[in-house]
C-alpha cells in the first residue's frame, strides 16, 4: 500500500486566519508557486482565500524548471485570466521586476487613485504560498538584505510580518501553508520531492522510486550520467534501479542513504532541470 503524505502542523492553521483578517489592508496578493510542480504548489485553500482580490502569480525557481514546460505552464495560467511572472529570485532586478509587475496588475486601482490626488501611495502586497516555495528568498531581494530566514526545508517562516521595500512595497509575509488533505497522493509525493513537505514524513526510498520512475519517462540520461550507470540501466526495474545506484555510490546496500543522496541531488539542480508536473 504506498505511503499517505499529509503535513498540517498547528501554526498553519493559525497562519490561515492571520491571513484571512489581514487579507483587507492588501492591494494584492502575490502567489507564489515553484515552477517545477507549478499545479502541485497552488494550494486550493489559498486560492478560495484571495477570491477576486488582484493577484500576481509568481512561478518561482524558473532556473531549476524545464524552461519549455514553464512557459507552457506560464500560457496555460494566462488563459484562466492570471497575471503570471516567472522569476528566478535570485536575479538582481527582482525588487524592480515584481514591482512593475504589481503596478501593471493594479494600474486602474492607481489611476483613480492619483485622479483622487493620491500620488506615489506604497503598493501593500501579501506573500502566499505552500513551504519552501521560495517565499523568504524573494523578499530578501525585495528589501535588498537578509530580513526572512531562508533555508532548503519547509517551515522555516513561523509568523506574519511586514516589510517595507526600496521599490515602494509594503509586504505582509507568512508562513507556507499546505491545505489539510491531498486528494491526489502525486501531489503529496510531488511537494516531497521538492522539499515543501518534511522529509521525517515520507519513507525515502518511496521518493527515490518516484524520482526514478519520472526520470525513466522523461530524462534517463541524467540518471545514467550523474550516477555512471550502464546505457542500459532503465532495462531494470526500478526497485533494481535503486539499489544499482546504491551499489555505484559505494552504500553497499543502504538504499535509505542513496535515496536521501538522490533527492538531495534534485533539489539542488544536479540531475538537471525537471518539471515534474506536465503541463
Amino acid at each position: 500500500m504506498a505511503q499517505v503524505i499529509q503535513w498540517y502542523p498547528g501554526h498553519m492553521a493559525k497562519a490561515f486566519r492571520l491571513m484571512r483578517e489581514n487579507l483587507k489592508l492588501v492591494d494584492i496578493v502575490f502567489e507564489l508557486v515553484d515552477a517545477r510542480i507549478p499545479l502541485a504548489s497552488r494550494n486550493p485553500e489559498v486560492d478560495k482565500l484571495i477570491g477576486t482580490k488582484p493577484r500576481l502569480l509568481i512561478m518561482t525557481k524558473a532556473d531549476l524548471a524545464d524552461p519549455k514546460a514553464t512557459q507552457s505552464w506560464r500560457t496555460y495560467f494566462e488563459k484562466q485570466g492570471l497575471a503570471v511572472l516567472v522569476l528566478d529570485s535570485r536575479a538582481p532586478k527582482t525588487a524592480a521586476t515584481v514591482t512593475k509587475a504589481a503596478r501593471t496588475v493594479l494600474a486602474d486601482q492607481i489611476a483613480a487613485q492619483e485622479e483622487r490626488g493620491i500620488h506615489q501611495r506604497p503598493i501593500r502586497a501579501m506573500l502566499a504560498g505552500v513551504p519552501n516555495v521560495g517565499k523568504s528568498t524573494l523578499l530578501n531581494h525585495l528589501v535588498t538584505k537578509n530580513v526572512a530566514q531562508t533555508a532548503n526545508k519547509p517551515g522555516v517562516t513561523k509568523k506574519v510580518a511586514w516589510l517595507k521595500t526600496p521599490a515602494g512595497l509594503e509586504i505582509l509575509d507568512s508562513p507556507g501553508v499546505l491545505w489539510p488533505k491531498f486528494e491526489d497522493q502525486e501531489i503529496g509525493m510531488h511537494l516531497a520531492l521538492t522539499g515543501a513537505v518534511k522529509d521525517t514524513l515520507f519513507a525515502k526510498d518511496d521518493a527515490a522510486l518516484a524520482l526514478l520512475a519520472y526520470f525513466r519517462q522523461q530524462q534517463p540520461t541524467a540518471i545514467i550520467d550523474r550516477y555512471h550507470l550502464d546505457q542500459d540501466a532503465f532495462d531494470l526495474s526500478d526497485v533494481e534501479l535503486l539499489l544499482a545506484i546504491t551499489a555505484k555510490l559505494g552504500f553497499q546496500d543502504d538504499y535509505d542513504k542513496a535515496a536521501i543522496r538522490m533527492l538531495n541531488d534534485l533539489r539542488s539542480g544536479k540531475l538537471g532541470r525537471y518539471t515534474l508536473d506536465r503541463p
